[in-house]
């Protein structure tokens, strides 16, 4: 069986500004639109149109500028934000509406004070309105995660008889279990008529740091499309990381399922999203942090100096990471030292090492990590460093 595309949404321009202190101008906006197309996503949630003047210029600006990916704009389902959202798209090259509006008990009942009834009803006229605009129209039932399966397949075929294109089932609040999300496409899949017409698309929240988990069962019980942001920023705990869902999906080809995501450009583009939203991506994040790829246990250093597999399970250079960091720190052992020490111009034999690790000892346990100028402090005052020098 050939392998299925997975679409790759990326919302980090419409969720993930929705992060406090990360508001974005639309210049902000232009440069990482720009990033984005040069990663290879294959739809841009630009932003909400009827929001702010701001962001309504924000989104016509990017749909003016973007030549590949599609330019989705979010509205509610209400014909203003469709006619505001419309307008901003007008010179987009391959536009989406995406519309849509609650149906779990709690949204009906306190948000809308409404009915279930009511609610297909509106979910089926924000579609077919929207439809008189562009032919690509993606329908989200916002807190699909908390939404009883029997009523979502009947909201979601009310959505596909009014056209829409792509059905997004959000867990909204982060709540569901990755069985249980990836349940709920399945029954999705196998229960909404006419589901052939529609792509399934996951678009889960980190609360309880389950995100990336959810999304992945998402596409292995059928959906097609994820929505994700660069370095999983977004409201609360933010939303599914791009680079994390995608490099899962490169790393277990037998998923049968791949992305068109330029790998290599990873590490670029979070760094460009890091510095442009002020905030620091942290440490231990997966495939893009600080530390992803960085050793400071002595036995850890030992396997990946002698082969870069044995705790390594993604080449650097894949997600556009030069090298492996080897970090010095009083957890180090001796082949760390000697690889590191090598790289500043001291080829140690097995007795000289001995005798610097001593030394280093000494030194890594006043500071958290050592670093090429300390090496040649630590050799100097070595009692083996005239040695050195004559064997150099």
């Amino acid at each position: 069986m050939s392998a299925e595309q997975i679409q790759i949404f990326d919302t980090t321009l419409r969720d993930g500004e929705q992060v406090p202190g990360c508001k974005l101008n639309k210049a902000q906006k232009l440069i990482i639109a720009d990033q984005l197309e040069a990663l290879g996503v294959d739809v841009i949630e630009a932003g909400f149109p009827v929001s702010s003047p701001g962001d309504f210029e924000a989104v016509a600006a990017i749909a003016q500028q973007v030549k590949n990916a599609t330019v989705c704009g979010l509205t509610r389902a209400v014909e203003h934000d469709i006619d505001v959202a419309a307008e901003a798209l007008k010179k987009a090259k391959k536009p989406r509406i995406h519309t849509g509006i609650g149906t779990s008990d709690s949204h009906i009942k306190y948000k809308f004070k409404s009915t279930q009834e009511e609610i297909i009803e509106r979910a089926y006229a924000a579609v077919a309105y929207a439809k008189k605009y562009v032919e690509d129209v993606e329908f989200y039932a916002e807190d699909a995660g908390r939404t009883e399966n029997e009523y979502l397949a009947r909201v979601c075929e009310a959505a596909i008889k009014a056209g829409a294109t792509v059905l997004n089932i959000p867990d909204t609040t982060g709540y569901c279990l990755p069985e249980e999300y990836g349940a709920k496409i399945k029954y999705l899949k196998e229960n909404v008529k006419g589901i052939e017409k529609a792509i399934l698309s996951c678009h889960c929240h980190n609360d309880l740091g389950l995100a990336t988990a959810n999304s992945i069962a998402g596409v292995t019980h059928g959906a097609r499309q994820i929505e994700c942001t660069i370095n999983g920023v977004g409201e609360r705990a933010g939303n599914t990381a791009l680079e994390e869902v995608v490099m899962i999906l490169k790393q277990h080809p037998g998923l049968n399922l791949f992305t068109n995501i330029k790998t290599p450009q990873l590490y670029k583009t979070s760094q460009l999203v890091s510095y442009h939203m002020g905030v620091n991506t942290q440490p231990n994040k997966a495939i893009v942090g600080a530390n992803a790829f960085a050793h400071s246990s002595g036995i850890h250093q030992d396997g990946v100096i002698k082969h870069r597999q044995t705790y390594e399970i993604i080449d650097p250079k894949d997600v556009g990471v030069t090298e492996s960091a080897i970090v010095l720190t009083a957890r180090s052992g001796r082949a760390a030292l000697a690889y590191r020490a090598k790289l500043v111009g001291y080829e140690l034999t097995k007795l000289q090492l001995d005798e610097v690790y001593r030394t280093f000892l000494s030194f890594a346990d006043q500071q958290k990590e050592v670093q090429d100028s300390d090496i040649h402090r630590i050799i100097e005052s070595s009692k083996v460093y005239t040695e050195i020098l004559i064997n150099s």
